[in-house]
């Protein structure tokens, strides 16, 4: 922790010009640039044991605070967190860093918006790396039916109640470090849920998500100091940008339609936990992968890890994004 913490005082802070006013970036090292986007509810910090592991690769690597959170700008429209102005701030990062490509790399909700940089800009983003969920193409039946039907009528699926607006600030904003602590034993694979018990994805009539979240234990990969950082975040800035994103999920169904079963083409990675859900619901896109990826050259599913992979698996994390890297044509 010491060695970590004496990394992370070199790295370079950025207030850089984006679409929506500002983007907050944690720089660290020289060399191909890779850009890398958080998640939900996380910021560029989740990128703390990757940042320096990259530098000693001998890359530039650049995290930021995703569109809504942090330090970045916060927009009220809800429409303002679809996926082409979050790939937009993407690209006008690397170029406020004096680039013209990188490569981007994406957790949680920063793969899929990874996945569309791609997409959306392959004259920037040359090839793409997404941890714990896979890519699907834009298409298909609206997203808020589909999460509208899970639960089978008794129980409301997590995304559908971020959807009202304030209703999940309610639960959350009072106590929002317990409440992301909770959420982040929820989902990791030494604290979640044994098999059989009430699964935290889902909220029981007239109750809460925290209502199912381990409540007495905090991860291995997760201190009180680490807790802090996210925390302090949060109730600085409140949950309403981060939780958007999932508010703007129907926006870009129309939005994106153009792009109905469009393939990610550049050279690509993906690394997803045999004990996340996002990898065993989502079994039939990793499925599809030669398909919708035709440019992937490395694929892992790490045993006995949970969803917050770069963070509970760092070193392996670490190792397999280095390698993919360095076999990487340059440019």
């Amino acid at each position: 922790m010491p060695q970590q913490a004496a990394q992370l005082r070199d790295v370079t802070h950025h207030l850089l010009p984006g679409p929506a006013g500002r983007v907050h970036a944690a720089e660290l090292g020289e060399g191909p640039m890779v850009l890398l986007l958080h998640g939900f509810p996380e910021s560029w910090y989740s990128w703390r044991h990757q940042l320096p592991a990259l530098a000693a690769a001998g890359y530039r690597a650049v995290a930021v605070d995703v569109r809504g959170y942090g330090r970045s700008s916060r927009p009220d429209a809800v429409e303002a967190y679809g996926m082409r102005h979050l790939v937009a701030d993407s690209a006008a990062v690397v170029e406020a860093l004096g680039e013209r490509s990188a490569v981007v790399v994406g957790h949680d909700w920063g793969a899929t918006i990874a996945a569309h940089c791609a997409l959306l800009r392959p004259d920037v983003f040359r090839a793409v790396g997404l941890l714990s969920v896979p890519y699907s193409p834009p298409g298909g039946p609206r997203p808020s039916e589909i999460f509208a039907r899970l639960g089978g009528g008794e129980e409301e699926f997590y995304v559908s109640y971020f959807q009202e607006p304030g209703r999940a600030e309610r639960e959350i904003e009072p106590d929002v470090r317990g409440w992301l602590a909770g959420f982040y034993a929820a989902l990791s694979a030494d604290t979640m849920p044994a098999p059989g018990a009430p699964d935290p994805h889902f909220v029981s009539p007239g109750g809460t998500l925290r209502d199912r979240f381990p409540a007495d234990r905090l991860p291995t990969w997760l201190g009180e100091a680490e807790l802090d950082v996210y925390a302090r975040e949060f109730e600085r800035t409140g949950l309403t940008g981060a939780l958007n994103r999932y508010r703007a999920m129907d926006h870009d169904w129309k939005d994106l339609a153009d792009l109905t079963g469009a393939p990610v083409t550049q050279p690509s990675l993906f690394l997803g936990g045999t004990l996340d859900a996002s990898t065993t619901w989502l079994a039939d896109a990793i499925e599809a992968f030669p398909a919708t990826l035709p440019g992937l050259r490395s694929s892992h599913l790490l045993d006995g890890c949970g969803h917050w992979i770069q963070q509970e698996r760092p070193e392996e994390v670490n190792r397999l994004l280095t390698a993919w890297l360095g076999a990487l044509p340059t440019g």
